[in-house]
């Protein structure tokens, strides 16, 4: 029988359309194929299970060969086959899905999982023209009885069905490649096609007789089956460049959507690449993409691993992602599966999470900025970590610091540090006053993390430790004797005002206590915390040396009596150099004025 025809399709452009917007990456194509393969191989599998196929069911896998002199792509199935009259339900009527019908025909069955058929065989299969002048089908249905068919079309509307040469069970499609789609024709191209998308199907693929798939990841077994080394062999399998993962996390749900997948802490440096070893999206095992942020919480980003789920179609859209329930349901469900994992390490190997915490706390203050109901869940296990490096949670460092540094507002006020050795100065100075100090060093988090705990503790203030004079960070409401008089600290801050010469400079004579610093220079905690939003958020000006600065004199050192009894030479000089050590201890003293304060410092060394 020979038979001509025209494919039924409701305009005759549907090949543009399908070349240039159906499918934004030609290389889909043997992804397309392939998944339309072991479509029919699970329906055979399927088709025997419930004992409608008598036949040996053999070994079942899809070939792919590539015939670079002839131009061609063959991609092969030993599955269901189809006759001339299946061909011209399923292929010819194009949007029509054979998969869809047969589930929905076999949907009752008690054995067998129809969730393992993965396409749509119609237009999956016409991506094909995406990269071929002419695409042939050659088909022997698992019918008893059945005669081969074969089917061809050049790209256009009209196809010719006809009596097939093939002998064995299933289906081969095969490709003549197009002048401007020769790329395809390289084995290399073609094997970095099937280990993108491919590399987990559970049916055996071969590339030129290669086998290229692992058809049991680990995701698709279960915990128990599993021991540590396989976890992090397939970690490996995933991301061979990148250290090992701290730990990992198994999902498996079947109620309300389907979801099974393994996701893995890495471990989180400052210079961490946001963009490298992504999550990667699958549906049964076919690859889908890399761009999970409506599947995943942003702040969950960062974890690596698979996710796998049937209730995401192979060809997704953004919008898609973004309006669909099932998604936004495995959304929650990634938030609550990470959190209870977080809590279960926490409250079982409290250390062991503790030495996790620099890698692991990126991800829990990310959650805490991002997600007001993430907090509520890991608010009991979010860690503090002081400048001595003990560890507390947020309840622990509350008790912890409340009797000593809670202000005359009834505010408990958490000191911190973002660079401890250049504000060790500083630190040390609040250890003398038996306050502690928190280390939130993170500069990619950590300042608008401090934001975030302010508004959510009540009660609570948060000052970096060098923001201000301790006195005036922790106002309790006692104010220290000064040594000098009204009328000297008039006069030494005259002194001051005249040899800095510099209006933007706040100046204040205080009664500091006689072990701290002649001069104490700080940033307004206002302006401190405007620079680093601005330098986290890509905005410099505001990043660079600050406007105005705050000058605290301090009456009660020795220095500063010298400079009051000293010739106006030597006040100067002192000045400059009580000053120029203030600036140092901020880290604000470079260049021209760095040279000036070493040579000053040499010159009264040497008197």
């Amino acid at each position: 029988m020979q038979e001509k025809g025209t494919i039924s399709v409701s305009t005759e452009n549907i090949f543009p359309i399908i070349k240039k917007f159906l499918y934004s990456d030609h290389e889909i194509f043997l992804r397309e194929l392939v998944a339309n393969a072991m479509d029919a191989s699970q329906k055979l599998k399927r088709l025997a299970a419930i004992g409608e196929y008598q036949g040996e069911v053999g070994e079942l896998k899809v070939q792919v060969s590539i015939d670079e002199e002839a131009g061609t792509i063959t991609v092969s199935d030993a599955g269901i086959g189809m006759t001339a009259e299946d061909i011209k339900k399923y292929i010819n009527q194009v949007a029509f899905s054979g998969a869809t019908e047969f589930i929905e025909q076999y949907k009752d069955s008690d054995q067998g999982d129809s969730k393992e058929i993965i396409g749509h065989f119609g237009m999956g299969f016409y991506s094909a023209f995406m990269v071929a002048d002419k695409v042939k089908i050659v088909s022997l249905s698992h019918k008893e009885g059945a005669e081969a068919a074969q089917w061809e079309c050049e790209g256009s509307t009209e196809f010719e069905i006809s009596p097939g040469e093939k002998k064995e069970r299933g289906t081969d499609i095969v490709l003549q490649v197009a002048e401007d789609s020769k790329e395809f024709l390289n084995k290399a191209r073609l094997r970095g096609i099937l280990d993108k998308y491919c590399k987990f199907l559970p049916i055996t693929i071969e590339l030129d007789g290669e086998q290229i798939n692992n058809t049991t990841p680990i995701w698709t077994k279960s915990p128990s089956e599993l021991k540590d080394e396989d976890y992090l062999a397939f970690f490996k399998e995933l991301y061979p460049m990148s250290p090992d993962p701290l730990f990992w996390i198994h999902l498996n749900v079947d109620y309300p959507f389907n979801l099974t997948g393994v996701l893995y802490f890495p471990k989180i440096t400052n210079n961490f690449d946001l963009y490298k070893d992504k999550i990667q999206l699958y549906s049964r095992q076919v690859f889908i993409t890399d761009e999970v942020k409506d599947v995943v919480p942003e702040f969950l980003m960062l974890l690596r691993g698979v996710i796998d789920s049937p209730d995401i179609p192979l060809n997704v859209s953004r919008s898609y992602l973004q309006s669909d329930a099932n998604v936004k349901k495995i959304n929650g469900y990634v938030t609550r599966k990470v959190a209870d994992k977080l809590e279960e390490l926490f409250k079982k190997e409290r250390t062991a999470f503790e030495e996790k915490w620099e890698s692991v706390g990126f991800f829990v203050k990310y959650g805490i900025l991002s997600d007001e109901k993430f907090y509520d869940k890991a608010k009991n296990i979010c860690l503090l970590k002081n400048s001595e490096g003990k560890y507390f949670t947020l309840d622990e460092y509350r008790e912890h610091i409340q009797a000593a540094q809670t202000d005359k507002n009834e505010n408990v006020v958490y000191l911190y540090s973002n660079d401890p050795d250049k504000q060790d100065a500083y630190i040390s100075s609040a250890r003398k006053q038996n306050y502690d100090v928190l280390l939130l060093d993170n500069q990619m988090i950590d300042s608008h993390f401090v934001g975030s705990l302010e508004s959510k503790i009540p009660n609570s203030s948060f000052k970096r430790v060098d923001a201000d004079t301790m006195d005036k960070l922790i106002d309790t409401g006692t104010e220290k004797e000064s040594v000098l008089s009204e009328e000297e600290a008039t006069k030494i801050k005259e002194v001051f005002e005249k040899t800095l010469n510099n209006n933007a400079l706040n100046l204040q004579v205080e009664a500091l206590p006689t072990d701290e610093l002649p001069v104490v220079i700080t940033v307004p905690e206002f302006m401190r915390r405007a620079q680093e939003m601005a330098k986290t958020s890509g905005m410099m000006g505001l990043g660079e040396f600050p406007s105005a600065l705050t000058v605290s004199i301090n009456g009660n050192h020795s220095i500063i009596q010298k400079i009051l009894k000293a010739e106006e030479a030597a006040q100067k000089a002192l000045v400059l150099q009580a000053y120029d050590l203030a600036l140092l201890s901020q880290n604000l003293l470079s260049g021209a004025n760095l040279t000036k304060f070493i040579e000053r410092s040499v010159e009264m060394v040497g008197k």
